[in-house]
Formats: structure tokens, C-alpha cells, sequence
């Protein structure tokens, strides 16, 4: 099973991440200007994950990635693979594991590791 992971980017705004069982980042989230926002946007995600719209593309260095739309709208953009099977399988975990995948919440953490 994945896992929701929120956190505070460097402009004070919170985004958050889903990890695939084996821990690697599979999408990254929009941006957020408090931290209620993105855990009610992960909250309706998983209630509503059939509501989710996946475009692939290619980069121009030959990466591929999906954008993930909810409800028409931008919600999340995927990790760069190096093939579209890999891509594939991305999503394929997010449909299987999102809707009942836990939340870790790092965003008070600023020093992870003490002296």
C-alpha cells in the first residue's frame, strides 16, 4: 500500500506527495497555500479517485510522465520514467492503493535528523 506524504516546500506553500508501496515518489501534488487545503484535496481524491483523468506525455529528453486531472482540474504531475510501461504501472498503483492509503504528515518536521 502507498502513502499520502505532506510537507512544506521552501515558499512557506504545502504540497504533497504519494509513494508507492516500495517508497518512491509516484506523483507530486499542487501547491497549497495552508495545509487543510491539500488534506482535504488528498481526503476527496481518495473518495473520488474514479473521477481521475491521466494524460501521458513524453519530454524532450525522452522521459515520459502523466499529468493527473480531477474533476476537469490539474492536481498532480507524475515522476519522470523511462518508459511508458513504467508509466503504466504508475498509474495502475495509484488506482489499486490511493483510495485506501494512509496520510504521514512531515510538514511541522523542518530538521528531520537532530545534532
Amino acid at each position: 500500500m502507498g502513502a499520502f506524504v505532506i510537507s512544506k516546500r521552501f515558499d512557506d506553500q504545502y504540497k504533497f506527495v504519494f509513494t508507492s508501496r516500495k517508497g518512491k515518489v509516484i506523483f507530486t501534488s499542487m501547491k497549497y497555500e495552508l495545509k487543510f487545503e491539500g488534506e482535504e484535496a488528498i481526503d476527496y481524491f481518495k473518495s473520488n479517485i474514479g473521477l481521475a483523468t491521466f494524460e501521458k506525455h513524453k519530454s524532450a529528453g525522452g522521459k515520459y510522465f502523466f499529468k493527473l486531472f480531477l474533476d476537469g482540474a490539474p492536481f498532480a504531475l507524475s515522476r519522470k520514467y523511462t518508459t511508458e510501461l513504467r508509466v503504466q504501472k504508475g498509474i495502475d498503483e495509484i488506482m489499486k492503493y490511493a483510495s485506501v492509503s494512509e496520510i504521514l504528515d512531515f510538514s511541522d518536521n523542518d530538521l528531520v535528523f537532530f545534532d
